[in-house]
């Protein structure tokens, strides 16, 4: 019988402490450094930064100089968190080139999945609702945008080249490919500009 030939699923891409396994810590942070348009001194780069060094602390087998440095990590993550406004937990699995846009109000989910070449703007909240589960977050996949004020909710998948626009509420799957956005606002009168309109009718 003659076999078919099925179509091979892209590979899922390395997140979290298994890419600083395979890529190394170091170029995977130069990686990160080009995606800031190299300038050391963004919150994002520096918050970006600390999170790679805390995935990095769980690739180290010598239990003592694991311990040393998941300590410096904490504090460097409590700075990045209480001054930049930017909580990144290094449970996190983030994929490639992680762009933090801008800073302050940024809250990842601590079990979120993050493909490669994701960017997350200022105001962006992962969660999981109260519904929290040990390792269930939601799945972002790669080439995602996120536009300020976004909130993603629930242990949900948002597929691959998704722009989302500002301020929207994520609450359910997303399929890849697509543009999310809220709709306009109204422009409705004023309510003392409409009794003053109604006033001046003739009677």
């Amino acid at each position: 019988m003659e076999q078919t030939a099925s179509t091979p699923h892209p590979a899922e891409p390395l997140r979290g402490k298994d890419l600083i396994r395979d890529a190394g810590f170091w170029n995977v942070v130069r990686e990160d450094f080009r995606t800031h348009r190299k300038d050391i001194f963004l919150p994002g780069f520096q918050a970006v930064l600390v999170y790679r060094f805390g995935t990095w602390t769980d690739t180290i087998g010598f239990r003592p100089l694991a311990l040393a440095m998941k300590a410096i990590h904490y504090f460097a993550y409590v700075f990045v968190r209480n001054v930049y406004g930017i909580e990144l937990r290094r449970t996190i699995q983030a994929g490639r080139r992680f762009e933090i846009g801008h800073q302050s109000g940024i809250v990842v989910h601590e079990f979120a999945r993050i493909g490669d070449d994701v960017v997350i703007r200022q105001n962006v909240t992962f969660g999981i609702g109260t519904s929290w589960a040990w390792g269930e977050g939601p799945t972002i996949g790669s080439r995602v945008s996120f536009s300020p004020g976004v909130v993603v909710i629930g242990n949900i998948t948002i597929g691959d080249d998704v722009s989302i626009g500002p301020n929207c509420v994520i609450t359910q799957d997303v399929p890849s490919g697509r543009t999310l956005f809220v709709p306009p606002p109204r422009a409705v009168p004023k309510a003392d500009t409409v009794k003053q309109g109604a006033g001046d009718q003739p009677a």
